[in-house]
């Protein structure tokens, strides 16, 4: 009767520690999909200041149409790539597609502040100052947000890793999640921009 007992009392144990881990392993993929939307909230905001200053500098910038063409359809690319990611942050795919689409609107953008440069009207513009103002805040608010969603992640990546976690994430089917990184060192910090 006693070795029966020990091995129910085993079991029981068994089930117990399998529990913790998937229960582990769920709250912690749960919290990079929340810092995930934290930096998608960021991500809208800019994706909706884009075309506000865009508008501005139209005004302004008549002879630079690619430019700022440029600037709209990357915007949009980086909106739809948002998109998917924010539906599942957890897809290796969807955060690539984000991080090449929000590299190439920082590009974009990059070029837009340099032309802007040889617009001296457009730089003393009040509505152009503010909109920069805020694109600049809102960078560096997803730079807050990238970091601590990458640390979410980097959280996640070690517990799924680590024995006997591992054996629950792939019984359980706990996939890798991605960093959100930028490829560009230019794209590593928020643009700056000068109006004086």
């Amino acid at each position: 009767m006693i070795p029966l007992l020990v091995l129910l009392g085993l079991i029981v144990v068994l089930i117990i520690a399998v529990v913790g881990m998937y229960n582990g392993l769920v709250t912690l993929r749960n919290r990079f999909k929340n810092a995930f939307a934290q930096i998608d909230v960021q991500l809208k905001r800019r994706y909706d200041l884009i075309p506000n200053l865009v508008e501005t500098a139209k005004g302004y910038m008549s002879h630079e149409r690619e430019t700022l063409e440029a600037v709209i359809q990357a915007r949009n690319q980086a909106a739809s790539a948002g998109k998917a990611a924010a539906q599942n942050p957890a897809d290796p795919a969807a955060m690539a597609g984000l991080m090449g689409a929000e590299g190439a609107l920082g590009g974009a953008l990059g070029r837009l502040f340099a032309l802007s440069e040889a617009y001296p009207d457009l730089k003393a513009n009040q509505n152009m100052m503010q909109l920069t103002e805020e694109l600049t805040s809102t960078e560096n608010k997803i730079s807050f947000a990238r970091q601590a969603y990458n640390d979410a992640v980097t959280v996640y990546n070690t517990k799924r890793e680590t024995f006997p976690t591992n054996i629950i994430a792939g019984m359980f089917n706990f996939l890798v999640a991605t960093l959100f990184e930028i490829e560009d060192d230019a794209q590593k910090e928020a643009p700056k921009v000068s109006f004086s």
